[in-house]
């Protein structure tokens, strides 16, 4: 997959079909715009995923944390086979573009678009004001084919980045998989913590991820890993941990089932599939070790 970043200067040689969108969270909603374009390479078309490398809710200020982050979309559009991803970047300049100016210079002029696909909430351009209405309006003086995509239902309620958000931030996983057609994922390095875990005979992989990335509530949830080549059962605990430096910064302690062998320096990806209990202090070392017990053996037997 060939990644254009950090420039409005680039150009396309062959024709495209272009998902038009911001992609937080890769739902089943942006599963089905991408559906749409992949289905183009049957007419020759070149697949292409237009995004902006900063949400506008970050640049205009507002939310910072991101339910998928630039390497996970990257790694995700790779996988299904999109051809080229464009990062465009979102600035003073290019948020100030005239939306009919956007579609002229960069979709119809170096995209070369002559298929569109986006969702109703579609906005771009100068105040926001660029909308699917206005793509619909130029598609005949630009010469191409342009498709509205209606919002996906999950349970009779339209899924959106923003409901996916809420979720996490209920701790709702089941609902979260459900709108996104997968478990909710996080992804870091394998890094050294305080060994609390070894100590008390079950030891842990202490996963740092990345900053922007969006945690749910802290508390220990049934989960699974992948690592290497494998992917693991395992109870996660979502809590601020130590670092070497002795900051504190949030991060996912997980417990592998059936696992032997040295993690540190790894990368990791864990999948938080249900909460079962919310973070909490414990009187002594050993109420500890019989909550982990407790957790452990109901992990087991989660499905």
């Amino acid at each position: 997959m060939r990644i254009i970043e950090n420039t409005t200067e680039f150009q396309l040689e062959n024709k495209s079909a272009v998902a038009l969108g911001k992609f937080d969270g890769i739902h089943l909603g942006h599963r089905l715009l991408l559906e749409r374009v992949l289905e183009q390479k049957k007419e020759g078309l070149q697949t292409v995923v237009f995004t902006f490398d900063t949400s506008a809710a970050s640049f205009f200020g507002g939310e910072t944390k991101e339910l998928s982050t630039r390497e996970e979309k990257r790694e995700m559009f790779s996988k299904l086979g999109i051809d080229v991803l464009i990062e465009f970047p979102l600035n003073r300049e290019t948020a100030a573009t005239e939306p009919s100016d956007f579609v002229a210079r960069y979709l119809a002029g170096q995209m070369r678009t002559a298929y569109l696909c986006a969702g109703p909430d579609i906005s771009f351009g100068k105040g926001g004001a660029g909308d699917y209405a206005l793509l619909a309006d130029l598609s005949g003086t630009y010469g191409y084919q342009v498709e509205l995509i209606d919002k996906v239902r999950v349970d009779g309620e339209e899924v959106s980045s923003t409901r996916v958000r809420q979720a996490v931030r209920e701790g709702e996983m089941e609902k979260v998989s459900a709108m996104l057609g997968m478990p909710y994922r996080v992804s870091g390095k394998v890094v050294h913590g305080r060994q609390l875990g070894r100590k008390l005979g079950m030891p842990t992989a202490n996963l740092l991820p990345d900053e922007r990335k969006l945690l749910p509530p802290n508390g220990v949830y049934y989960s699974r890993a992948e690592l290497g080549e494998k992917t693991y059962r395992g109870i996660s605990n979502v809590g601020y941990k130590p670092t070497v430096s002795e900051e504190k910064i949030l991060g996912v302690e997980t417990y592998l089932y059936d696992f032997s062998g040295e993690v540190y320096d790894r990368d990791m990806t864990v999948e938080l599939l249900a909460f079962r209990r919310k973070e909490c202090a414990f009187e002594s070392v050993e109420a500890l070790r019989r909550q982990i017990e407790a957790d452990v053996e109901a992990g087991k037997n989660f499905p």
